[in-house]
């Protein structure tokens, strides 16, 4: 839970600074590639070649497509349809793509895990409604897609480590990952980017790196590891939790307007669907014993 925390509170100052100095002003695909290949750049001169499971490699490589690549894909792919309200509104459908794939690969059904992962959803949903536009439905689409493939590769991280179990330590073969990003965010670049649009400022090239060393470097590999050590329904919330994390962080620094009583009345929901899961989740395990 503590890993989960602390990425929570990093990835906040993170979207307040693609809002500010990136959006609109460096090309997005240039900005996920150049993340990708920041964070590679931190985690390939430590990982090991061999001695790893092929298992593990494919795996992290296919992860690492999903999670990072056609996530941020599919995400900037949604805004030329939905306007930024409406792209926040839908991305709290998460954490049920969450509770949905974890159960779908356990063959069974968790209510206990959905109804907190339908709480946090409700909570963020308070926090975000600001009312929809009538031609949405292909960027709602494609942002559903961004939002089950984060949630799966969160969910197949911890599968693979928990049915592939090997001592090498985890950062010495999350190089991978990295390799499965490039995949896909260097074509897209290839074939969508706007050379145009390359980062002109030392501001902006700061930005990039913050965002691609700490953000999706640090940030990514403790968050996957984060989510190994929780069950499903806490993973579930903790992905809305951003969303109220990330408010406070923007009213604070950058003054933007917030409904601090939504903010208030949501982010309270979502500490009722963790507290939810614990208690419940808890119970239930104490049955089956």
């Amino acid at each position: 839970m503590a890993y989960l925390v602390l990425v929570t509170v990093l990835w906040a100052f993170s979207f307040s600074l693609i809002g500010e100095y990136l959006a609109g002003q460096v090309d997005s695909d240039f900005a996920v590639l150049s993340r990708v290949l920041l964070a590679g750049l931190l985690f390939l001169p430590l990982t090991r070649w061999w001695a790893v499971r092929h298992e593990l490699k494919l795996g992290m490589i296919a992860i690492g497509m999903l999670q990072f690549g056609v996530m941020y894909l599919c995400l900037y792919r949604s805004f030329d349809y939905l306007t930024v309200p409406e792209v926040l509104l839908f991305t709290i459908t998460t954490p049920l793509w969450v509770a949905l794939i974890d159960d779908g690969l356990y063959r069974r059904f968790s209510p206990v895990a959905l109804l907190a992962a339908a709480l946090a959803v409700v909570g963020a949903g308070i926090i975000r409604y600001d009312g929809i536009t009538g031609d949405f439905m292909l960027g709602f689409l494609l942002l559903q897609v961004a939002n089950a493939a984060f949630a799966a590769g969160q969910i197949g991280y911890k599968h693979l480590i928990q049915r592939y179990p090997t001592d090498v330590p985890l950062w010495r073969f999350f190089g991978y990952f990295y390799i499965g990003a490039l995949m896909v965010s260097g074509p897209a670049f290839l074939l969508f980017g706007d050379a145009g649009m390359l980062p002109t400022t030392g501001v902006q090239w700061g930005v990039l790196l913050w965002l691609g060393l700490a953000a999706s470097g640090v940030g990514l590999f403790l968050w996957n590891r984060g989510a190994c050590l929780v069950d499903a329904g806490t993973l579930a919330v903790m992905n809305n939790a951003l969303v109220p994390a990330g408010l406070l962080v923007n009213l604070v620094i950058w003054n933007r307007d917030a409904d601090l009583l939504r903010l208030a009345i949501g982010g309270g929901v979502i500490l009722l669907s963790l507290w939810v899961n614990a208690r419940f989740s808890r119970r239930a395990a104490l049955r089956m014993a």
